[in-house]
Parts: C-alpha cells; structure tokens; sequence
C-alpha cells in the first residue's frame, strides 16, 4: 500500500504533533508517524513543568528568554492544560548566596518578572519548607499536563485535515538523486507501507539519529536521561526550586493530585536501553527533603525515566547538565546535500510550539505555503471558553471535587463530553474520572488502554489501578473480543507494576500486594500457563458489573507471565 502527502513528520511527542497542528493549520497535507503511542516517549516522562525560564536565567539565557515567551503564550492557547501554581527559588544555609543574586539578575535580563520574599513569607505560602530557607523569590512557573497537550494538539491537527497514526516504526528513508521521497514503514500487524511526501520532519526526539541510521548525516544530539519519582499527595502546591547552578534533585513540582521530585541528569548512548536504579529515587528524596523535610516520609507511588534529545553540536560525553537547552532546525539540504528533509532536536516541552513554528517556517517557505503561524493566537480544543463548573455539576449531577477535576481535564469540552445519555459512574476514585471521560478516550484511542490513561488520569492516583483497572477494561465496547480486553488489562497493570518496582516500602509495598492478591491471585491476570477467570459478562454500568464473575482456575500454575 502507497500513502501520499505533502508533509510526513516523524515522531508523536508534543514536538511532533506540534507540527503536524501548524503545517496543517497553514493548508498542507500532513501525515504523522509515531512507532508507539502519542507522548509514549521523551513527552510522557518529564516533570510536569511549565518553565518561567528562570531555570536556565544564567546559564542559557536564549533559552530562558523563549521559555517566558511560550510560557505566557501557552496559558492562553493550552489553558485547560496549564495549572497556575507559581514558582518559588529558595536559597538554604550553606547555598551560594552570590549566585542567588546573580539568578534574579539574570531573570531581570531575559525578561522574567521576579518578586523577592522573606523566609517567613516564603513558608506561610509554603508551610512544609524547611526552617534553613535564607532568601526566596516567586516566578511564574506553572504545572502543565503533557498527555492532555499532546491529545489536544493531535485533535486539532486532525480537525484541520492532518492524519496521525500510531504503531507505524520508520524502517527506511527513501532517498532518490539526493532528494527524501518518503519513507517505509512497519506496523503494529506486520505489514509494510510506502508513504511518499514532498518533505520529511524528522522529530523524533532521543531516536533522531534512528530514523536517519543509514544516511550519510551525523545529527549533534546527546541522550541523556532523568529520573523522577511520584508522592500520593501534595506537599507543596507551588513549584518549588533550589536556587544553585547545575543542580539535581532540586526541584519539586505540584500535580494533579501528587507531586514530581526531580531529577538526575546522566549522558546515556542508547534511549531504548539505559539503567535504572532505586539508589536515583533515593537521591531525589534526599536532596529535596533538605528543602521539604516532609518528603523523607512520603509516600512514593512511582518512579519513571525520561530520556532528553539535548542538542549539542560540541557533545563530548561529559556533563549533560551543562548542554544547552536551547533547539535546532536542521535544513538537511543546506547541511550534508540531502533534498526534502528537515530535522528538529533540543528545547524543552515549554518551547515545543515555536519549535514547530521555526519548522513550518522552514517547510513552508520550500513547499510555498501562503499561509502564517497561528498557533500562538488560535486555542487547543479545550481551550477555547470559560467553564462553569457549577452549572456543570448541576446539570450532570457529579460532585465536586469530580465536577471540579472534569472541568479541569477537559476545558470547553466538558458538557460535550457528558452529554452522553449514558451512566456516568466514578470509575477512578483516586483522580476523580468518571464513565464519560473513558468512554471519550476510548472513542479517540480505539481499545488502547494505556492511551485512555494518558488522556485521563484514570489509574494514575494513589491506588496506581488496583480499584480501577478492571472498571476500564470493562468500559471497552462489546465490539472488543474477550482476547482484546485481557490483553489490554494486562499491559496495563504491567506498565503500572513497572513504574512501582522501586517505590515498595511501608505502605505502598502493602498497596503493592493488595492489588496483587486482586488481579493476580483473584482473576489470574498476566498468568499464561492457567485459564483466566470468564470475563464474558455485560460491561461496567452504573458502579457494577452486571452478572457474575467465575473463575474456571483451577489451581493451575502460578508461573509465567506475557
């Protein structure tokens, strides 16, 4: 089968998708390719952080400048996926107190608002900072949801006439005289696909030098991952930063329902096979207790890894903290003779919208599109309206904080999502999601249980899917085979499972085995060699299942998992 199109971009994290929004929204034919799930890579594992820029003040002030302009762009144009929490710099006993002079001026320089507080007012608007704050000042970081950015991006590229797929893995580039064509692709079933495009956007984050392994072109990226760890709750509700030069673990960001300790900063040479260590959360608690002393007794719910495509022209597999995080678009053809390819690696989530903008420029100008850049006036669906939530609690008869959280997650699309005539059950009570917002998911993401999470939350909370789980396997329509449901269900408890192995102590590791003794023991999930308990009943409807659950195990063995 032979695909055509004007753009192919490669990649389904925020960049990508980024710009597959902008090309469309400027007239061209565009297809994305992404070889997982959307935000399944780089995207799906940051910290939840929408930079100020104060961040890189000093060290990287171009960076810090954009970040404050995208920054204030993305509250209007992404507004359901942004929380206004604020950030906060402390300086404890010991710190350098000529750098954290050197940090506010360097915000004055790059355009950052600051405002300089006292220890005392620091810890009335922070209660849990520690007694060894010496100075502090606010800057307007903000929490921002990556999976909700990324989906509204996808719907709005789609909306303009953009096609994404998922599970298409770029095998080979197709080069002809010195010009890409287009590129082969492999599928989740097996099958091979052509697509040929006038232009190729190679935004592939981390797997940049992939998707281009077997051309003659050396792309200056540098993987290098970070480490990242989950509370249950959250000790602070402003983004909360150490205020020293080159630091890890020393930021802590508020969201949702819990709080990101971050991060380590490690070159790595493969982002599909790196070390993970329990010794790097315990790194992170450490550091981060010496701000927030409440930390060293937290509940950790989850540990994750992301990798960061740092664009280093110079790199020499040194110290990655130093690389710039500012991007690049490379035009392979003024580069290394190679017609009809563009390559875009570095920056930050915070700056994904001009990256995609500096591509379609680009792209633009050699495809001849007449029209501009309007992703930083035109909002995300979602975006687009003021929400009452009230009246949206009324209406649909949800409580708050359910009425409140829905509204959050789906900005002006909540009544449109509701209005489904349909029993609305809470089916994850930990971050307040209701039938309806699975089911929507479901209807964008096919029977992908993992993708349903991305957009929802739902299994993301305390309980990390021991209540839950099941509850959306059975929200999959009838039109899903039984073999479709099971699979699903297991996949996601193992992705659960892998994000909690470094998180067993105290009461988590007794939250570990309940939801073991639930799904494992009691329905035999993930057990292969033994027959599953008969899933074959009326999905979830209104809180419960209706008929009854039997088991045909029958003791068989309790080894070998898929």
């Amino acid at each position: 089968m032979t695909r055509r199109t004007d753009v192919l971009v490669v990649g389904g994290g925020v960049t990508g998708v980024g710009v597959a929004r902008d090309l469309a929204m400027r007239g061209a034919d565009v297809v994305l390719v992404e070889r997982d799930r959307l935000a399944e890579g780089t995207t799906g594992r940051m910290h939840g952080l929408l930079h100020s820029g104060a961040r890189y003040a000093v060290a990287d002030p171009e960076s810090a400048e954009q970040c404050i302009r995208e920054n204030a762009i993305l509250r209007d144009v992404a507004s359901h996926c942004v929380e206004d929490t604020g950030g906060m710099f402390v300086s404890l006993a010991g710190d350098d107190q000529e750098y954290f002079q050197e940090k506010l001026a360097a915000c004055e320089a790059a355009g950052i608002p600051t405002d300089q507080v006292t220890p005392d007012v620091a810890r009335q608007i922070e209660p849990e900072l520690a007694e060894t704050v010496e100075r502090a000042f606010l800057v307007p970081d903000a929490a921002i949801d990556p999976f909700r950015l990324v989906a509204a991006n996808a719907a709005s590229a789609e909306n303009h006439g953009a096609t994404i797929l998922t599970g298409h893995d770029v095998t080979d580039i197709d080069v002809s005289g010195g010009t890409v064509e287009g590129v082969t692709v492999a599928t989740e079933s097996g099958d091979t696909e052509e697509i040929e495009a006038a232009h190729v956007v190679n935004a592939a984050g981390p797997w940049v030098d992939a998707v281009l392994d077997g051309l003659s072109v050396d792309v200056p990226v540098e993987p290098a991952k970070g480490a990242m760890a989950v509370t249950n709750s959250r000790p602070v509700d402003t983004v909360v930063n150490r205020c020293r030069p080159k630091g890890e673990g020393d930021i802590l960001v508020p969201h949702e329902t819990t709080a990101i300790l971050g991060t380590t900063d490690e070159p790595i040479d493969d982002p599909d096979d790196f070390d993970e260590s329990r010794r790097e959360i315990e790194f992170l608690t450490e550091e981060l207790a010496e701000m927030v002393p409440s930390l060293t007794d937290a509940r950790l719910i989850r540990s994750y890894w992301g990798v960061r495509p740092l664009y280093d022209p110079d790199a020499d597999g040194g110290d990655s903290t130093a690389t710039s995080r500012d991007f690049a678009v490379l035009d392979h053809e003024a580069r290394d003779g190679i017609a009809g390819l563009t390559t875009v690696l570095g920056g930050k989530l915070t700056t994904y919208r001009l990256m995609a903008e500096r591509v379609a420029d680009e792209v633009g100008d050699k495809l001849d599109l007449q029209r501009g850049c309007r992703t930083g006036t035109e909002p995300l669906p979602g975006s687009r309206g003021e929400v009452d939530v009230r009246e949206i609690m009324d209406r649909y008869e949800v409580r708050s904080p359910v009425g409140a959280r829905t509204s959050e997650r789906l900005g002006d699309r909540t009544e449109d999502v509701l209005d489904s005539g349909s029993p609305n059950p809470v089916v994850c009570e930990c971050e307040a999601v209701t039938a309806a917002e699975i089911r929507d998911a479901i209807d964008t993401s096919g029977p992908d249980l993992g993708a349903v999470r991305m957009q929802t939350r739902a299994t993301m909370g305390t309980c990390q899917g021991g209540f839950c789980s099941h509850r959306l396997a059975l929200l999959l329509p009838a039109e899903y085979d039984q073999e479709t449901v099971w699979e699903e269900l297991e996949a996601l408890l193992a992705e659960r499972w892998r994000g909690q192995r470094f998180s067993l102590d105290g009461d988590h590791l007794s939250q570990v085995a309940l939801n073991r003794a639930l799904y494992h023991l009691s329905l035999n999930v993930r057990q292969a060699t033994s027959e599953r308990v008969d899933l074959d009943f009326e999905r979830y409807d209104g809180g419960q299942p209706r008929g009854e659950l039997s088991s045909g195990h029958e003791g068989g063995s309790q080894e070998g998992t898929r």
